[in-house]
């Protein structure tokens, strides 16, 4: 006997549109792209933007960033998931490479999503006694309705949107996953939004992208922040280096070049991503931590684990030469010691004072800014040979920096560190958890 179709397992086929809709969001582009291809029934829906690839990057990143404002709504959707696929990698911090050519370059940079964009904040430690975090604007990414990319760099740290002038429009070149650089698009002209190249709105809701996509601005070039470079200077070299008036035709590449460099405000600076920088249960010190010094001076620290050892160093020498930068200590002994801790030990730890802030009468009242470092729940010992880490530093019995400690990690997650020759503890905080800055400083740099 035949089969009824009432005893036939439904197909995909027969799921109602927004059920298939819903469906493929949880797919990957290379899915649905493999998907498309078994039948060209399937394909338009595999391409539809405003549905489809909507609800892609409304289920990736809609509780991060508002899905809908990116180029006020009018941007392809597909064309917003590669582009956001591309950047989600910048989120988390990042440490300039080298020496810094400007005042302005951060050292360090903290990336994390914005309403309709994205955001990298330079991050410094304040100096006012506390752990306060000073958080200025840097860097500003987003794309216009057109598609264009916009690239912006504030090197005064206020990103006031309404004064182009003040802001400078660059190109974000990705090298690899865990490198990119900042270059000047010294092409683009830098209107004030209020002028001739403005949609006349003004206030937070200024379209930038106005400014962007203008072919011609009385005369004057203006480029589209963040797209690639123009290449025409490069094919009118190989053109005319062979054919008759070469000569002429570098002399007016070099005037090109020239009167370019001449309109730079910013020199390129390259930025390299800071791997591991929370900590995790397998690696309970590892990150980005900030501690006061002995002289109540705020500072950023880097723990990392090598392979061989714990190693940690002031993140302002990292960008310096290998030569004059000092680790803070080091060890290759990762067993934790951990509580119900000899009479010994302890004296270690009560006799030490902890160099934090100065207590105030709110936090007398709230609480005691020394209960959380009280509550110590294991040790570790550092038996640091510096000359382990930095080689010829100088023989091992001479050494200066050899020094033995401990670290105390306290039941809240953070921890403390300290010598034996010393009678102080230095206690490490969080400077960014889940993603925020912690204890942060709204206003510019007193540099």
């Amino acid at each position: 006997m035949a089969q009824t179709d009432s005893n036939l397992s439904p197909t995909f086929s027969d799921f109602p549109e927004d059920v298939q809709f819903c469906i493929f969001s949880f797919l990957s582009p290379t899915e649905i792209a493999n998907f498309a291809c078994t039948s060209k029934r399937f394909s338009p829906i595999c391409q539809n933007d405003s549905k489809l690839w909507y609800s892609i990057c409304d289920r990736r990143w809609g509780a991060k960033t508002q899905i809908k404002k990116w180029g006020n709504g009018k941007i392809s959707y597909k064309l917003l998931y590669k582009t956001l696929n591309k950047w989600e990698n910048l989120i988390g911090f990042w440490r300039r490479c080298g020496q810094s050519q400007q005042k302005q370059s951060p050292a360090l940079v903290f990336f994390e999503w914005g309403a309709s964009f994205l955001s990298g904040y330079s991050v410094s430690p304040s100096q006012n006694g506390g752990y306060g975090v000073i958080k200025a604007p840097f860097l500003f990414m987003s794309v216009s309705p057109e598609g264009e990319i916009v690239n912006y760099v504030d090197p005064s740290g206020e990103l006031r949107f309404q004064e182009m002038a003040d802001l400078i429009a660059v190109y974000v070149n990705f090298i690899g996953d865990m490198h990119f650089s900042v270059e000047e698009n010294v092409d683009f002209l830098y209107p004030n939004l209020k002028g001739e190249c403005s949609n006349g709105s003004g206030g937070d809701d200024v379209n930038v992208s106005t400014a962007t996509t203008t072919s011609n601005c009385n005369g004057f070039e203006c480029g589209s922040p963040g797209s690639l470079p123009e290449t025409s200077d490069m094919y009118e070299y190989y053109a005319n280096r062979m054919s008759p008036g070469a000569d002429r035709a570098m002399r007016k590449l070099r005037r090109k070049k020239k009167e370019k460099q001449g309109r730079k405000k910013w020199e390129t600076e390259h930025f390299l991503k800071i791997v591991d920088s929370s900590p995790t249960l397998a690696r309970p010190l590892q990150g980005l931590w900030k501690g006061l010094c002995d002289d109540m001076k705020l500072e950023f620290y880097l723990v990392a684990y090598d392979g061989v050892g714990i190693s940690c160093r002031r993140v302002g020498d990292l960008s310096e030469r290998l030569s004059s930068s000092k680790p803070v200590f080091w060890t290759s002994n990762l067993v934790f010691v951990e509580s119900g801790f000899s009479p010994e030990e302890d004296y270690l730890f009560n006799s030490r004072t902890h160099v934090q802030p100065p207590v105030t009468a709110k936090d007398m009242h709230f609480h005691c800014p020394l209960m959380d470092t009280e509550m110590v729940s294991r040790t570790m010992y550092i038996n640091s040979s510096y000359d382990l880490v930095i080689p010829g530093l100088g023989d091992a019995s001479a050494n200066p920096w050899r020094v033995e400690g401990r670290i105390w990690e306290y039941k809240n997650g953070t921890f403390g560190f300290g010598f034996l020759g010393d009678n102080f503890i230095i206690d490490l905080k969080h400077i960014a958890q889940n993603g925020c800055l912690l204890d942060t400083i709204e206003e510019r740099s007193s540099d």
